[in-house]
């Protein structure tokens, strides 16, 4: 049997040294799920939060097959894990991801410069309820707000910025996910708006408003392209790891 943790401190220690910060909103509570297929004495974990979930301790085929529907993205804790996930699920592809270092120091100077370099026509702007609404319908957008469930609960604990043009959403910088210390920055720009340095302007600008509010910016990549926007914000590359994308 697959069970939901209540008291998720019973997980901590399996999931220790693991720098992820959507982990750490499972287990704080904050955001998300854990799993485990024994409540008194769990051997192995689950973290679900939004389209991503972590498998940890001793390699267990119940907890892999009992994943939600739909699509996920499954990021095993070591080589056992990964070797069950592609025999419970052969056709889940495979992807290179690309961890940030979580001790950045930012230049404030620097990202502020960022920030004024955005091109005329152009605004940045806090998202708030009306732009959420804009957000959310939009699939570019929408995980800028959507893995927090509401409208009410966004607002409360999610932070995030977009660049408009003619009053049209066309770039972001937002909270995927939040963890009592900070959020995991989530980035997009629409294809045709690409390379004019939206992406920079506003996810600096994030960046600052972030460390306002003494919250941590955390980054993960995608992609080598957003690897490199990172370092130019200031954060500094720290290691590949891979993971599942399957649908079902």
């Amino acid at each position: 049997m697959i069970y939901k943790l209540t008291d998720t401190s019973k997980a901590e220690a399996l999931f220790a040294g693991w720098e992820e910060t959507l982990i750490w909103s499972c287990l704080q509570q904050v955001m998300g799920e854990i799993y485990v297929t024994s409540l008194e004495e769990p051997r192995c974990a689950m973290a679900r939060v939004g389209d991503f979930a972590f498998f940890t301790g001793e390699p267990d085929k119940e907890l892999v097959l009992g994943k939600p529907k739909g699509f996920l993205i499954m990021t095993p804790q070591n080589e056992a894990w990964a070797a069950l996930i592609e025999e419970c699920f052969p056709k889940a592809e495979k992807v290179i991801r690309y961890a940030i270092k979580k001790n950045a120091k930012f230049q404030k100077d620097k990202l502020e410069k960022m920030v004024a370099s955005l091109p005329d026509g152009y605004e940045i702007r806090k998202i708030d309820g009306e732009l959420y609404d804009l957000c959310l319908p939009e699939p570019d957008f929408m995980d800028f707000v959507s893995v927090f469930g509401s409208k009410e609960k966004f607002l409360e604990l999610g932070r995030g910025m977009v660049v408009l043009k003619d009053g049209r959403i066309v770039a972001g910088a937002s909270s995927y996910t939040r963890y009592k210390e900070g959020i995991e920055v989530e980035v997009d720009t629409l294809e045709e708006e690409r390379g004019k340095g939206l992406a920079s302007a506003v996810s600096a600008a994030l960046i600052l408003a972030c460390l306002e509010e003494g919250l941590y910016p955390s980054w993960d990549a995608a992609n080598m392209i957003s690897v490199h926007l990172a370092e130019k914000l200031g954060y500094e590359f720290s290691h590949e790891y891979i993971c599942y994308f399957y649908s079902d």
